[in-house]
């Protein structure tokens, strides 16, 4: 009897990018797939109030877009996660959460060189650039997105306190090229993923007799 091997599905999860040169600083995969996720896409129009016939119709920029994701993490499955996954031993999930944590906070070397510049009376005019944090969520959402909420529950520990079940509740915002320009690598993956979604919406080809329209 032979045995047929069944492919392992992709996981979603964080790619930390170097934002200038595109380089994979460290991923952070879900270690489960989300059973839900919600999605709401805030239209930027130009006209605001009623009776603006003007701009009634006029979109001045892509949509704000947020996703709500709740990912599970258990210390038990750490080591089926993926190739090349190695969690930390008897560190329980301080490894999988601390990737993502570290996200929302500007590295200790980071803070101490500002420390050190503000000691000796030098102001930095613009702090520095963290790494692009990229969502993905299969081949076709590879989106860049800023962590806006971040809630964790931590639900069991281990004899030392460390947390072995967990879960994590996400609100990230898509950037788009209002927030970075075309030029900046987020700018790119925005528009590889607004043309995608173009692409597949034009597959749709309804005629206006599914809905029952005829005409005004």
């Amino acid at each position: 009897m032979s045995l047929v091997s069944t492919p392992t599905p992709p996981r979603g999860g964080f790619v930390f990018l170097d934002s200038e040169q595109g380089r994979v600083l460290r991923v952070a995969p879900f270690q489960y797939n989300p059973d839900t996720l919600t999605r709401t896409l805030q239209p930027q129009g130009i006209g605001g109030e009623p009776g603006d016939r003007l701009e009634a119709l006029r979109l001045k920029g892509p949509p704000h877009e947020t996703f709500k994701i709740d990912a599970e993490f258990d210390a038990a499955d750490q080591l089926q996660l993926m190739a090349g996954g190695t969690p930390a031993a008897g560190a329980g999930l301080f490894g999988a959460l601390s990737a993502l944590e570290t996200a929302v906070c500007p590295s200790s070397a980071q803070l101490a060189h500002e420390n050190d510049m503000a000691s000796q009376g030098m102001l930095q005019i613009a702090p520095v650039e963290a790494p692009l944090m990229v969502l993905v969520l299969g081949r076709r959402r590879v989106l860049p997105v800023r962590i806006t909420d971040f809630t964790v529950t931590e639900e069991a520990y281990d004899g030392e306190l460390n947390p072995i079940r967990a879960k994590v509740g996400l609100s990230v915002r898509v950037l788009t090229v209002d927030d970075v320009g075309f030029s900046h690598k987020a700018g790119a993956l925005y528009i590889r993923y607004q043309q995608s979604k173009e692409r597949f919406a034009a597959l749709i080809g309804y005629g206006p007799g599914a809905v029952g329209y005829t005409g005004i």
